[in-house]
């Protein structure tokens, strides 16, 4: 059930590039509002259930004091990691990072008129928001389509993690977090198709990469999962590890929240659709928590 819920989450990237590429106008209010509800549901069970839930398994191993320390440093850990590997992205290839409208429209619209990516490199402060620099020289196709996959997989590969450790301990708390992560990857199946496209000039290319982009999620998570279990030599991973895993895993769905989801929100949204998303997923997340709680 854990790695189901993670394809599931995983292969939102393919509604993001069916978005992209055939309907005709994007519903830029309705990625805001989704991006929102994400964003609520990520942090709130990020503070009030992941966190608390990792300590609490941490302290039981190695008492209150050296488990609050433990927990403070997987969590803030978890948030270097993923900031790592952001800032180690170029933006233009980096599936976290909002495209303008602009870059879009070709995608769906071969009559549109390309970006002035020129413009863009000479001048990026001048640039609209969310307009990158897509030029590629033509023998460097091959390396930016790898590099794109690449920056892709490590991307999803923390999204993925939360979403098959969350299954794994509370089935009820993974189906949450597969909905947020599916909701925050449809914007992300937008983004990872833009600089795809760009690079090769092929839409279908680029709309099999953003479909398969997701597979990233759940193959990397159950790849960790193995490996973790082969190195500690059995066949679970002990409490003390899940709950420093959880922790971490907290540091990075914060991380993901205010860095990308509510920016993005905003950039797509109108007036208070931002706070109006991420107040409801919060709201729904405490309700299926509360619901889980009474069975």
């Amino acid at each position: 059930m854990a790695l189901g819920l993670t394809f599931f989450a995983g292969l939102a990237t393919g509604v993001g590039s069916i978005i992209a590429f055939f309907a005709s106008k994007a519903n830029y209010r309705f990625l805001s509002l989704s991006t929102g509800f994400s964003g609520g549901v990520m942090l709130y069970v990020a503070f009030v259930e992941i966190l608390p839930k990792g300590g609490e398994a941490i302290a039981a191993a190695y008492g209150a004091a050296g488990g609050r320390w433990l927990s403070a440093l997987a969590f803030f850990g978890g948030m270097a990691l993923i900031a790592i590997i952001d800032n180690l992205v170029p933006s233009a290839g980096n599936p976290h990072e909002t495209h303008s409208q602009e870059e879009i429209e070709p995608l769906h619209n071969a009559a549109a008129a390309l970006p002035d990516f020129q413009a863009i490199a000479d001048n990026p402060a001048a640039a609209k928001p969310g307009a990158h620099d897509h030029r590629v020289a033509p023998d460097k196709l091959l390396r930016m389509g790898l590099l794109t996959a690449l920056a892709i997989g490590v991307h999803n590969f923390p999204e993925g993690l939360a979403t098959f450790l969350a299954a794994l301990d509370s089935p009820g708390l993974g189906v949450s977090i597969a909905v947020a992560v599916a909701l925050h990857n449809i914007p992300e199946g937008i983004s990872v198709a833009v600089p795809i496209y760009y690079a090769t000039g092929n839409r279908k290319k680029a709309f099999v990469y953003s479909l398969l982009s997701g597979i990233a999620e759940p193959a990397g998570a159950l790849a960790a999962y193995l490996l973790l279990c082969l190195a500690l030599g059995q066949s679970s991973i002990p409490p003390q590890i899940m709950g420093i895993l959880f922790a971490a895993v907290a540091g990075i769905m914060v991380y993901i929240s205010l860095d990308e989801l509510l920016p993005t929100s905003r950039a797509y949204g109108q007036g208070h659709d931002a706070i109006a998303g991420l107040v409801a997923g919060m709201i729904a997340m405490e309700l299926s928590l509360l619901l889980m709680k009474m069975e």
